[in-house]
């Protein structure tokens, strides 16, 4: 291919997996706004440089005419989570997007590699419009809790200083570490309903506590400085309290009052 070729290749490529990445962040996004655990933690995404294409091309035997139908993952989107249990929720949620088309599954959760590596994958069908028109891609989207991604970047890390020929005591260090991320993830898994709640209950209080800062700015507007200040006094007691009852009746309680100087307001400018 010439050189100069591969820019123009890759480019549908780099705006899938901005596309990719900033719709899954949304997800999120809209789980935590609605109060919900959402199974996604955090997303990333790239495109494989020109070198590792070349890499993958020349162990495999690829031709260069067949590049984007045997290079299945010149673009990947990482989906990590913090449970073993998310895994399968985002794949389904994946699964049922109209905008992704799922090709096949490679599960290495279930069916772990020999050398302890430990991911979901998903092969896709993802289409992007550019200046010549609507361009399907193929892409892998890897699905895995943080305790196997921490594993896997070390590997993959090691990998690329040996060139694939890891010395063995390495494995078998790698291989010990591989059931140390099981035996965490388990263990994660056994305490999931606390930690679940624990969460969801710090966001339900920054929630809160933005509401509750926004009505206190905006009664500025609408009522004396000395009222307000006594609101405020009021807001720093109870937060100090840290009970979330008292935190949520305050912040029905001062709903309330602002409704009525905002509905005051309106009176007075009539």
């Amino acid at each position: 291919m010439d050189i100069l070729l591969w820019h123009k290749l890759l480019g549908p490529y780099e705006l899938a997996v901005q596309e990719l990445v900033l719709k899954f962040r949304h997800m999120k996004k809209e789980y935590q706004d609605r109060g919900m655990y959402c199974p996604i933690e955090s997303v990333e995404g790239r495109v494989k440089t020109v070198s590792s294409i070349l890499d993958k091309m020349k162990r495999k035997n690829i031709p260069m005419d067949q590049l984007e139908e045997l290079v299945e993952d010149i673009a990947g989107v990482r989906i990590i989570c913090q449970f073993v249990e998310d895994i399968e929720k985002v794949s389904r949620m994946i699964e049922e997007r109209s905008d992704i088309e799922v090709q096949y599954e490679k599960d290495y959760v279930k069916n772990m590699k020999e050398s302890g590596y430990r991911s979901y994958h998903l092969i896709i069908f993802y289409t992007v419009h550019t200046l010549e028109g609507p361009k399907k891609l193929q892409m892998e989207i890897q699905i895995r809790t943080m305790a196997m991604d921490f594993w896997a970047t070390v590997e993959h890390s090691l990998q690329y200083k040996y060139k694939e020929r890891i010395p063995e005591h390495i494995k078998r260090r790698l291989s010990n570490a591989a059931n140390a991320i099981i035996a965490l993830d388990n263990e994660m898994s056994s305490v999931r309903s606390e930690i679940m709640d624990a969460q969801l209950s710090s966001q339900l209080q920054h929630r809160m506590v933005a509401d509750i800062l926004n009505n206190i700015e905006n009664m500025y507007r609408v009522t004396s400085q000395r009222e307000v200040e006594k609101i405020q006094e009021e807001f720093y007691r109870i937060y100090a309290l840290n009970d979330m009852a008292e935190l949520k009746h305050f912040h029905t309680q001062l709903d309330m009052i602002a409704e009525g100087y905002r509905a005051q307001s309106v009176t007075e400018d009539l």
